[in-house]
C-alpha cells in the first residue's frame, strides 16, 4: 500500500459519521449493541449482561507492544483497553477488567482525547480492546477526534460476540478487524463463555468483517494498514474446535486470511472449576492446530 493511505473514516463525509453514530446510539435504547441482546435501556441507567451503562468505561490505554508485529512496528499499537466485556469467559486473563470491571467512566470528548494522544505518541493504530458493547460511544469520541484530526486507522480487536447489524454500521469506518474466533461449537461457547450460539454468531460476523475490509495488507514498513486478522487461541483438550475453525476460515472467508493460532492459555479466572480447563495448552495441541491450519490451505499463519 502507498504512503498517501488514508483510514476509511477519513474518506467518509462527517454528516455520513453523524448520522452512523445516531443510529449506534439509538440501539442503547433497547439494547442490541452486542450479540447478547439484552433489550435494557442503557440511555437510562439500566445495566444488562456486561453491566455498562451510558458512558465508556476505560480501564488504561497507551502505546502496547504485546500485539501483532504488523499492528506494532516501531512505534507500538494504541490500545484502548476498555472494561467489562459482552462475554464471561471462565478462563479469561484479564477478568480484573472484563469481569470485574476496573476503570474509569470517560465522555465522548475524554476518548477522543485518549485516541489523539495516542497518535501524538506515534502509534501506528487505534487499537480498540473489548469494543463490542461500547460502539455508540467509540463512535460519539470519533466524531470528535475526526473534527481534531485524527487520521489513524482503527483496529476492532473483539472476542467475535458482536452483534451484526452493530458491525455493519462500521462499514467504511473500521480498517482492521481484528476478532478473536474462540470456539467453534456453540454449546462450548455457552458453557465456558455464557455465549449462546457463538460460533453461529462469529461465522456471521467474521463474514461481513471480511467483506467490509478484505485480506490484510500491510504498507512499506510491513505496518497492518487494513483488512482481516484472525485470533485463534488453542485450548486444552480441543475445546476451541481448532480444526473447525481453520477449515470455515479457508473454506468460508479465504486461504489468504491472516490468522494467529495462539498459545499462551493458562487456567485463569474460574477455569479451577473445570478439570477440562485445569491446566496450560501443550505444545503438541498448538502444533496439531497449526498443522491442520496448513492442511486446510491456509496460507498466513502466525504461530
Amino acid at each position: 500500500m502507498t504512503k498517501e493511505f488514508q483510514p476509511a473514516y477519513r474518506k467518509m463525509s462527517i454528516t455520513e459519521l453523524k448520522r452512523r453514530t445516531r443510529l449506534a446510539v439509538e440501539k442503547l435504547a433497547d439494547c442490541t449493541v452486542c450479540a447478547q441482546h439484552c433489550h435494557v435501556n442503557r440511555l437510562e441507567g439500566q445495566l444488562g449482561f456486561c453491566r455498562a451503562g451510558r458512558e465508556a468505561v476505560v480501564a488504561s490505554y497507551g502505546s502496547h507492544w504485546g500485539e501483532e508485529e504488523v499492528l506494532v512496528g516501531q512505534n507500538g499499537s494504541g490500545t484502548i483497553f476498555f472494561s467489562y466485556c459482552s462475554m464471561s469467559c471462565e478462563f479469561c486473563q484479564n477478568c480484573e477488567i472484563s469481569y470485574h470491571g476496573e476503570g474509569r467512566d470517560v465522555t465522548a470528548s475524554e476518548l477522543a482525547d485518549i485516541m489523539l494522544s495516542l497518535q501524538q505518541t506515534g502509534c501506528h493504530n487505534i487499537n480498540l480492546v473489548s469494543p463490542s458493547h461500547f460502539v455508540p460511544q467509540i463512535l460519539e469520541a470519533l466524531v470528535l477526534a475526526v473534527e481534531e484530526g485524527l487520521n489513524l486507522p482503527l483496529v476492532y480487536n473483539t472476542g467475535c460476540y458482536d452483534d451484526l447489524e452493530t458491525i455493519k454500521l462500521l462499514d467504511g469506518i473500521v480498517d482492521i478487524y481484528m476478532p478473536d474466533i474462540k470456539f467453534s461449537d456453540d454449546q462450548n461457547g455457552k458453557k465456558y463463555a455464557s455465549a449462546p450460539r457463538y460460533f453461529t454468531v462469529a461465522r456471521e460476523v467474521v463474514k461481513e468483517m471480511y467483506r467490509q475490509v478484505g485480506d490484510l495488507q500491510k504498507d512499506d514498513r510491513n505496518i497492518a494498514r487494513r483488512g482481516l486478522l484472525v485470533r485463534h487461541l488453542v485450548m486444552p483438550e480441543d475445546l476451541a474446535g481448532s480444526e473447525q475453525v481453520v477449515q470455515f476460515l479457508a473454506n468460508e472467508i479465504s486461504p489468504d486470511t491472516y490468522l494467529h493460532i495462539m498459545k499462551q492459555y493458562y487456567p485463569a479466572h474460574r477455569a479451577g472449576k473445570y478439570p477440562e480447563l485445569n491446566r496450560p495448552v501443550y505444545n503438541r495441541e498448538h502444533r496439531w492446530a497449526v498443522k491442520k491450519a496448513k492442511e486446510a490451505g491456509l496460507r498466513r499463519i502466525l504461530s
